[in-house]
């Protein structure tokens, strides 16, 4: 057999490889690789520890003691326990019942003016009477009521998870109101 001619300057040259590079352009490659495949793991399994281990926030019981049932006026609505509990405390002359300090309307703290004897919703002006009852404004239903009870010691108990409303009856339930002798 012949041998196939060739010509003179083309011949093929192997690639010489430089000694003084670290990595071979595979090496690096395939370590970036390595890398991003190790990133996105690590990403997947932090995610998983933090759904085994959750952030919990802990609330403050929805329950506070109020003192006694001597300690408020006959007529006074209290606002002892607004900014701490957004709770007001009403005492009437047979009674007392408990009002979340929250309008019902878009949920901003409504503030009572005694001089005009209601509460007013500083964000759109709902007014509500004394009881709770709304009158003006935009708010669509009364104030809540809270839970109100006696301790056997004599200390009036506030429960800020069970709540009555007006408009479905339930301010005649037991625990909307407080009965005093």
């Amino acid at each position: 057999m012949a041998k196939p001619s060739t010509i003179p300057g083309s011949q093929r040259v192997a690639p010489q490889q430089s000694s003084d590079n670290l990595w071979s352009r595979r090496s690096f490659l395939s370590f970036a690789a390595w890398g991003a495949f190790l990133t996105v793991l690590s990403g997947g399994l932090l995610g998983f520890l933090r759904y085994l281990f959750p952030r919990v926030l802990f609330e403050p019981s929805p329950v506070f003691e109020a003192g006694t049932p001597e300690d408020y006026l006959v007529g006074e609505v209290s606002e002892k326990y607004k900014d701490s509990n957004g709770v007001w405390i009403i005492r009437e002359k047979g009674g007392m019942y408990a009002l979340l300090a929250v309008c019902t309307h878009l949920g901003c703290t409504p503030r009572w003016l005694a001089s005009d004897n209601k509460f007013k919703c500083p964000c759109h002006g709902s007014g509500f009477k004394r009881s709770g009852i709304n009158f003006e404004g935009p708010a669509p239903r009364p104030l809540e009521r809270l839970k109100i009870t006696l301790s056997p010691q004599g200390k009036i108990l506030i429960d800020k998870s069970k709540r009555f409303r007006e408009e479905k009856g339930q301010w005649g339930n037991p625990g909307a109101y407080l009965k005093l002798s």
